[in-house]
């Protein structure tokens, strides 16, 4: 089931994030995570319509979006491989005529997905905040 998050949820939120982000960015300091957890929870979320995807009655992920911004999409780390991120993705497809994003180029697991995904690789920067190289990809209908 997917639906709207609520403010009350964005500690849970924060910590699928953090862990899901510690485990896919092996090559970015576990402290930059850690540090920006706060700012995750009190900012980034609030500012954000952000929806969730519930698995055998819990909160299992949530895609936060930006207009047409995929700005956040994460999975708890034991329920990958299931289909929900996917189903994030579906669900803003329906409301989208396009979407974009930006990956980090080393997160070789999350560039795939997106490409399974239809979204295609149109530039490629550096992350100002880490300084890593990433992609911006995106999908049209």
């Amino acid at each position: 089931m997917i639906r709207k998050a609520t403010p009350e949820e964005f500690g849970v939120l924060g910590n699928i994030w953090l862990k899901a982000s510690i485990k896919a960015h092996h090559f970015v300091p576990r402290e930059f995570w850690e540090g920006n957890l706060a700012a995750m929870c009190d900012e980034y979320l609030p500012a954000s319509e952000t929806w969730v995807v519930e698995n055998e009655g819990e909160v299992a992920g949530f895609m936060s979006l930006m207009g047409e911004t995929v700005a956040a999409l994460f999975v708890m780390t034991d329920k990958q491989g299931r289909g929900l991120g996917s189903s994030l993705l579906k669900h803003a497809k329906e409301a989208h005529e396009s979407l974009n994003l930006c990956v980090y180029k080393e997160n070789d697991l999350s560039v795939l997905f997106y490409k399974k995904n239809g979204f295609k690789v149109v530039e490629e920067g550096k992350d100002d905040f880490t300084g890593r190289p990433e992609f911006v990809m995106h999908w049209q209908r």
